[in-house]
Formats: C-alpha cells, structure tokens, sequence
C-alpha cells in the first residue's frame, strides 16, 4: 500500500526546505579581514575575522552558516566606523567539529574566550537567529561584557517561534541538507569536510530539544536591546512583544520616558529574506547603536 504523506507533515518538509536552500548570498563587495584566527575556548577552539577599527562589535551567525554567507554584506558596512569581531560557532565553517556538549551557556562561554583572546573587555553583540540565542545568553551570563545587544530573528525560548517552526525542527534530518548551499559552504572552509553529518546530528539534536532561557533572566539585561523581525519570519509576534515588554518596551511613551530597548518590525519579510535587507538591518543598527 502506498504511503500518505498527511498535509501538514508536508508543510514541514516544505518550510524545511525553504530553510536550507534561500541562504543569504552577498552581492556586496567582498573585503578581507585585518586578521583571523583561532581562539581556545573551553576545550576546543573557535575561528574569528577582524575587520576595520573602531568600538568592538561582535556578529553571531545563524545556524548552519559561515560568517561570509551571514554577515557578507554587513561586515564592509559596519566596518567602516567599527572594529567587527566575526566568528563561527562550534562545528561551523572553519571551527573544528567537536564531541564537546553542545549548550548555550558553553557557546556564550565561547564568545566570551574570544574576547579574552582579542583583549576585548567589552562589546556590542549582534546575533541572528540561533546566533541570536547565544546572544541573549551572552548577556545573562556575562552582563558586564556586553555594551549593546542586536536580536536578530530569533528568540529566547522555544515558544517564541510558531507552531510550524517548532515542528519543523523536530523533523529535521540529515539527508535533508544534502547538496545544499550550507553545505558546499561547509565543504569549502571546514578543515574536516568528513564531519558534516555529525555535525548535521548535533545541530538537529539540538533544535528538537525545547529550551527556555527565563523570563525573569530576560527582565534583567540592562544593557539597551535592539530586537528586529520580519513580519513573517516565524515568530510568534505575540511571544515576541512579551519578550519586549519584559525589556521594558511596549509603553505609551507620551506618559513617560522612551525605553532605551527599540523593536522594529520589517514588513513583508521572511526569516532568511530579512538579511538579505542589508541598507534596513545597517540602518536599524547604526541609529541604535550610536
């Protein structure tokens, strides 16, 4: 008898594929960094890019992506007035594949080696996506690092996406990324290209697995916070004027102070067609990070 595939079950594997297949791709001008490396963290080592001179600013790509295939429109832009500080999670790009647990917390920990490494004591940080998780870690943990923080398309906790989101994670596979641009990506930087899957493993375990990284946690950041979302990009825009809210957003400002956290809401944009807005994401930043 011949298998039904149900409706909705389709759905995931069409949002699926939407995921790994419209990466962002760089029109822009490629420039090359001042310097690049490798910074020990935490039992491994995490590869980084600096560009320009200036205030540090930190980019945490998304999951699956490179720093080229994230940032390689924005990097030329920022690093005009800025020092930019990119780097590659574990097992992304040219970070090496490791066993090591894969959490948040040890990611946030990463980052903050990084800095270490580059004798950077503190820094805005702007993370998309799953960088946009780490990103909120970064500041719950190491508060008195962080200067600015930019959330990108992502969330704090599991139900910030929508129910097809979640969904969608929960069924990813391995063989679903096969011949993908993230992984000719992959292939062209990783210094072990035979990893691929295992990483593919990690990172699905990873995703399927629900998180929450608190809510009281969130009220605590100090540090002002820049959250941008497209209007269609997968979260939960009710979830996501909670979490504003919670940053001290969502006030009447004409009964008191304007908050020092902004929300900006891009219409007509998708979770992955959202970076590609690089003249709109530039200009969100620079204004707020001024």
């Amino acid at each position: 008898m011949k298998k039904i595939i149900k409706p909705r079950y389709l759905n995931i594997l069409f949002l699926i594929a939407i995921i790994i297949t419209m990466v962002p791709t760089s029109n822009a001008q490629q420039i090359k960094p001042t310097s690049s490396g490798y910074a020990p963290a935490n039992g491994t080592k995490v590869y980084y890019e600096v560009y320009g001179d200036g205030e540090p600013i930190v980019l945490l790509h998304g999951a699956y992506y490179t720093i080229a295939m994230n940032w390689g429109e924005l990097i030329p832009e920022l690093a005009k007035t800025r020092k930019v500080i990119a780097l590659e999670l574990q097992g992304h790009g040219h970070t090496p594949y490791s066993e090591r647990a894969l959490s948040r917390a040890t990611l946030a920990s990463d980052v903050e080696q990084v800095m270490d490494h580059l004798k950077i004591d503190s820094a805005d940080i702007v993370g998309y996506s799953f960088g946009g998780q780490i990103a909120y870690q970064f500041a719950i943990q190491s508060p008195k690092r962080l200067k600015k923080l930019v959330i990108i398309s992502s969330v704090h906790k599991s139900e910030g996406w929508v129910p097809e989101v979640r969904g969608a994670f929960k069924n990813m596979k391995p063989e679903f990324f096969a011949n993908s641009p993230l992984q000719a990506a992959y292939d062209a930087v990783a210094p072990d290209k035979t990893k691929w899957n295992k990483f593919l493993e990690q990172m699905i375990a990873s995703a399927g697995e629900p998180f929450n990284l608190g809510d009281d946690n969130i009220a605590k950041i100090t540090a002002p916070v820049l959250i941008i979302s497209g209007d269609n990009d997968g979260m939960d825009k009710i979830e996501l004027a909670k979490t504003y809210k919670l940053l001290g957003g969502g006030i009447s400002a004409g009964f008191q102070p304007m908050p020092k956290s902004h929300l900006a809401i891009v219409p007509n944009e998708s979770h992955v067609s959202l970076m590609k807005q690089t003249k709109k994401i530039f200009e969100y930043l620079d204004n707020f990070l001024q």
